[in-house]
């Protein structure tokens, strides 16, 4: 009984955080596993809830990871090169994360523009840990939660941008990997 309340438990803490609707708030019961819950939530085709809640569960490099490959995956074959910059910086990121490859991202992002999907993965990247100010300046750390906010804009941005008429079935998908790596980082125990 113990390990079904602390998942239940975790189910709670993400909701708390992860800012959903009302009709997802409405879905929510205490006997229900996370995974359970984002099954719940697309059922229900609520898919920038079940985005947000994977979104806040993942620890910060694996969601900005998540993120990315997203942001890749709609720019398609041939992304301007704004976006192509935006992508390659945060996946520069992923591989190395450290202060100068964190940095390099925002600026990538900034010139992709944050209202894309490869501007919020680098913003992502950005907010997942470090200083906000300037180098020279006094650390200034970003909030708890902002890395997982660009993340969920990363993706829903991803999902919908583009051919809005296949938007349900790009957020399948995306969460269908979301809920992958999960399951890969061993996120919760297994369901009972």
């Amino acid at each position: 009984m113990g390990s079904t309340q602390a998942i239940n438990s975790r189910t709670a803490a993400i909701v708390a955080v992860a800012e959903l609707g009302e009709e997802a708030m409405a879905l929510l019961r205490a006997d229900l596993h996370p995974l359970d819950f984002v099954a719940l939530l697309m059922e229900n085709s609520l898919f920038p809830d079940a985005v947000r809640f994977i979104a806040h569960a993942l620890p910060k490099r694996e969601a900005v990871w998540w993120a990315w490959v997203c942001a890749r995956r709609s720019a398609g074959e041939n992304p301007q090169p704004k976006i192509k910059a935006a992508l390659d910086a945060t996946e520069k990121w992923i591989a190395q994360p450290n202060d100068d490859n964190r940095r390099s991202a925002m600026a990538a992002a900034q010139e992709a523009e944050l209202g894309t999907a490869a501007g919020c993965a680098g913003l992502a990247a950005f907010f997942s840990g470090g200083s906000l100010a300037p180098p020279d300046a006094p650390p200034v750390p970003p909030g708890e939660f902002l890395a997982a906010k660009a993340v969920s804009g990363a993706v829903i941005f991803a999902a919908a941008a583009r051919q809005p008429e296949r938007a349900p079935e790009r957020f399948r998908s995306f969460v269908a990997q979301g809920v992958e790596v999960t399951n890969r980082v061993k996120l919760w125990e297994p369901r009972s």
